[in-house]
């Protein structure tokens, strides 16, 4: 492996700004690992060798002048293509914007720029961020580092296998319904999605508007916590960006968590959780006791309720938000058409993938007179329900722990044709989203098969310290471990490389 491939993203920018290695050596190294690997993976959509070379350059120019100094100067990082990038294309992984190049940067693409950090290309992802599974993209499915025969998870599937892999020292992914965290624990990295508003959605190509909220994923939770720091501020173009003062998230990187009130919520941990992954989930939270946090077990009502309500609205908002892909004025329009409606209809027909479509149908079912009340009404009085069961809780606690999935990383082909047990997979994720909480997600083990295990912690809203400090403290009783990428398919599970 090449030297700095083993670094941290936090280690190379020091040895950058040290003078020790340069931002184009380090940028080269990741682009010769892409093209390593990516023939395997397929975990960009795109990839711009020559763009991040330049950039490369002038990122180098800046931090000798000392016009740069910040923990991420030099680091070359990936962007979930969902994310707009001024003259790169953004696909959302869908045949109706193949070809689409944005002509402005998303808010938090360009604060992490602003950073130093190099943009490598875009990583691939579940058709407009709907699936957990990375397999509805246009572009082909990503296969998981860890075992190539199984998911990465989804939809930010092709940022946390890209991490994973040693392609990108960390990237962008947004999480609507754990989008983040899930694939963050079935490829064995660390995820964040902050409270709803932290992260400006400017740029975003929108799902569910209510609750896409951008984050990022790296190795460790030290990475995600500057990456997190640096993408972070109000935004006047976003209504819903919050102008907070507490985003300095590196200062919570202390590992001393005694006193630390830890909640284990006991409908997490019932049927339907493997027995190997409650095993690893129930072990951190033991190590948390051991470092001076008091863990009690309590009810956390609604949980049941979780996955209906989220689809419901995410649908509606998705049936709403994908309204202005039409064929019209940009992406795909199809060649053969008689008149306007016709356009309308082939060109979303073909553009569109199944999984897209299915979710277009519920949400404009739930939102037609007749049913609004009862489904949409009734989903949007659940979502106040349950943000008001995580008030209760975190009056006695300052974290929550559970699992990240019901179990590891499913095989490639095995969910797509079950949707219902595709959705059930997000359980214990998607109620951050209702309530917009923060949320981690972090590796605690490997399952007999030789694939991750996450654990999540949950913090209450504008609390991200609380979680950062736990996972900070949990992480160094561990080591990082990375996938054996000379091995392929079954022989790959089990031959984690520490670091």
């Amino acid at each position: 492996m090449n030297r700095i491939l083993d670094l941290t993203a936090l280690e190379l920018g020091r040895q950058i700004r040290a003078g020790a290695v340069s931002v184009p050596e380090a940028v080269q190294a990741a682009l010769e690992r892409i093209a390593q690997v990516e023939p395997d993976l397929n975990a960009f959509v795109t990839v711009d060798g020559d763009r991040a070379m330049e950039q490369a350059g002038r990122v180098q120019r800046r931090i000798e002048s000392g016009e740069l100094t910040g923990p991420l100067a030099g680091v070359p990082v990936a962007v979930k293509d969902n994310l707009c990038t001024k003259g790169l294309k953004t696909t959302c992984s869908s045949r109706i914007l193949e070809n689409f190049v944005p002509a402005y940067t998303a808010q938090a693409v360009r604060k992490l720029e602003e950073a130093g950090a190099v943009i490598l290309g875009k990583t691939n992802m579940d058709e407009f961020a709907m699936g957990s599974t990375t397999e509805t993209s246009y572009f082909g499915q990503t296969r998981n580092p860890w075992n190539r025969d199984h998911v990465p998870g989804g939809s930010s599937g092709g940022s946390c296998a890209a991490v994973a892999a040693g392609e990108c020292f960390l990237a962008l992914g947004s999480d609507t319904g754990g989008s983040i965290r899930q694939p963050s624990s079935f490829c064995g990295v660390t995820g964040i999605k902050p409270t709803y508003g932290t992260v400006s959605r400017w740029g975003l190509i929108a799902y569910g508007s209510s609750l896409d909220q951008v984050g990022p994923v790296a190795g460790n939770i030290s990475d995600c916590a500057a990456a997190l720091e640096a993408i972070s501020g109000h935004d006047p173009r976003d209504s819903t960006s919050m102008d907070r003062k507490d985003c300095d998230f590196t200062a919570a990187l202390q590992d001393d968590i005694r006193g630390l009130r830890v909640g284990l919520p006991r409908d997490y941990f019932g049927e339907g959780l493997d027995p190997e992954v409650q095993k690893a989930v129930l072990e951190a939270a033991q190590t948390l006791r051991e470092k001076g946090a008091s863990v009690e077990e309590f009810d956390l009502g609604l949980v049941e309720y979780a996955i209906p309500a989220y689809y419901v609205i995410a649908s509606a908002e998705a049936s709403s938000n994908l309204s202005r892909f039409d064929g019209v004025k940009y992406g795909y329009r199809t060649p053969d058409y008689e008149d306007l409606h016709g356009m309308y209809k082939r060109t979303r027909s073909e553009g569109f993938g199944p999984e897209v479509k299915r979710r277009i149908m519920l949400g404009s079912f739930v939102l037609s007179s007749g049913y609004y009340d009862a489904y949409y009404l009734k989903a949007l009085r659940t979502k106040a329900l349950i943000k008001a069961e995580f008030d209760k809780a975190f009056k006695r606690f300052d974290v929550i722990l559970g699992p990240t999935a019901p179990g590891t990383a499913p095989l490639l082909g095995s969910s797509l044709s079950d949707p219902l047990k595709m959705y059930l997979g997000d359980i214990y994720t998607i109620s951050a989203n209702l309530a917009g909480l923060p949320a981690v997600s972090l590796p605690c083990g490997l399952d007999s098969k030789g694939l991750p295990i996450g654990v999540q912690l949950t913090g209450d809203c504008f609390r991200e310290k609380e979680i950062i400090r736990a996972a900070y403290a949990y992480e160094r009783t561990r080591t990082w471990e990375k996938p054996d990428l000379t091995a392929a398919g079954t022989d790959a599970a089990g031959k984690g490389e520490r670091i």
